[in-house]
């Protein structure tokens, strides 16, 4: 994602290539081939999922160009700039950088690597995998796995992915569904529709295993069943309609090949993904571990509990979530914590004392903060985002260029606040009476 640099903002947001060059023994890998090159593949792959900016993804690059170069030949070692492909990142669960995934015999269930960042321990990594991999065939258990390709060689695998719909099944299984369904329209004296039926059957297996079943992939013989082809305005075959709960249909006119049909999932997948979690600051390691994994974290000051009660704090926290859900495939860090908490924090980003709630948005990489000055509502907040989308807003930097010591805390429990018990005074010795004279 390159933003657009403005004069006053180019100290927090810088357009960056790719950390990986054709040069390189690491292959590049983008949404177009991955299907072909790593799920279709008999090969164990590593794959890093990566964001140009990411510090550590930076860190990373020499370990993963030598380690490719190692294994050059045995195991094949892959890069996705999930920054730029983020539908991509989405579908595997990236959330922070840099993520690496192995993908051995079933290449629909990716292991996470947890290993060392040099190129030693990555090697070790592949290594063990492969002997794995290789123990499995040896034993006859791990030989395949379910994919695109046995399909095309078998000549176009089964249906059985592809949901059937009819007149009487159609409404209570697709409208209102929470699910995103793709539903093909088709007859079956269709020369186009009985070309596109292998794509379909094998797109439907593998975004059912990669969505988890959020998305569907369906099918209407629009012959049989005229009251959902008039309804729809069926005209010609195969058309293929996008639902969505709570919008209208959409007419997909993307390729009819089933890496096509399977991006437009993925991506439509990753529209209706989770947001990212909203943590409260309650040590350092949330701070670092949130900030350094995304590009940005967007930080907010919460008034005293005492100031709010556990419904206004909670009416503060529904905005957040709010907008992490609306820039959600920013991949963006959201954290929070309360006014006074983390004092050095706060004057280290200029809000310090007062103005809750207060919102800034930080970039650990470059230690650079914008802050907001419009309300905290789903417009200000939207409007502050919306700008450092963009790449415009005034930065500053982060007060002594690194964040300060961050204090652990108790976790919020959600109620209200309790105010602290004050010593009772015992006022029996005190004579009141002389008290009053020496008064007068």
């Amino acid at each position: 994602l390159l933003f657009v640099v403005g004069t006053v903002s180019c100290t927090l947001f810088l357009a960056v290539n790719g950390l990986y060059s054709a040069s390189d023994d690491v292959i590049e890998l983008t949404p177009t081939n991955f299907n072909k090159e790593v799920i279709q593949s008999e090969s164990l792959w590593l794959v890093e999922f990566y964001a140009p900016w990411c510090g550590h993804c930076q860190r990373l690059t020499p370990e993963w160009k030598k380690a490719a170069t190692a294994l050059k030949g045995v195991v094949k070692v892959g890069a996705v700039d999930a920054d730029k492909h983020q539908s991509l990142g989405g579908q595997y669960g990236v959330r922070g950088f840099p993520t690496i995934k192995i993908f051995g015999a079933n290449k629909h269930k990716a292991e996470d690597y947890q290993g060392g960042r040099t190129s030693d321990a990555i090697v070790e990594a592949a290594l063990s995998a492969l002997r794995s991999l290789v123990k499995e065939r040896l034993s006859g258990r791990g030989g395949g796995y379910s994919s695109g390709k046995q399909s095309r060689e078998s000549g176009g695998g089964d249906k059985k992915d592809v949901i059937e719909l009819t007149d009487d099944s159609f409404d209570k299984n697709v409208i209102n569904s929470d699910d995103v369904w793709m539903v093909e329209f088709y007859a079956p004296w269709c020369g186009h529709c009985k070309n596109l039926e292998p794509e379909w059957a094998a797109a439907a297996t593998e975004v059912k295993e990669q969505t988890k079943g959020k998305v569907k992939l369906a099918a209407v013989d629009a012959t049989v069943n005229q009251m959902l082809a008039g309804r729809y305005g069926i005209r010609g075959f195969p058309t293929i309609k996008i639902f969505q709960k709570g919008e209208d249909p959409v007419d997909y006119d993307g390729g009819r090949t089933r890496s096509d049909i399977i991006s437009r999932a993925l991506d439509l997948f990753s529209d209706n993904a989770p947001p990212p979690e909203l943590l409260e600051i309650i040590n350092e390691d949330v701070l670092k571990t949130t900030c350094d994994a995304h590009q940005l974290c967007i930080i907010s000051v919460l008034p005293h509990i005492l100031d709010t009660g556990a419904s206004g704090r909670n009416s503060y926290l529904d905005v957040m979530l709010k907008m992490a859900e609306k820039y959600k495939k920013k991949m963006w860090g959201w954290l929070w914590t309360e006014a006074g908490a983390q004092s050095d924090l706060e004057s280290s980003l200029g809000i310090g004392g007062f103005g809750y709630p207060a919102m800034a948005a930080v970039n650990a990489r470059k230690m650079k903060f914008a802050l907001l000055k419009g309300s905290f509502s789903e417009q200000g907040i939207n409007e502050f985002l919306r700008e450092l989308s963009v790449g415009r807003g005034s930065t500053a930097p982060v007060g002594g260029g690194a964040f300060p010591k961050i204090h652990s805390v108790e976790p919020w429990d959600g109620k209200d606040g309790e105010l602290p018990v004050e010593d009772d005074i015992d006022l029996s010795d005190v004579d009141l009476d002389d008290w009053d004279k020496d008064e007068l």
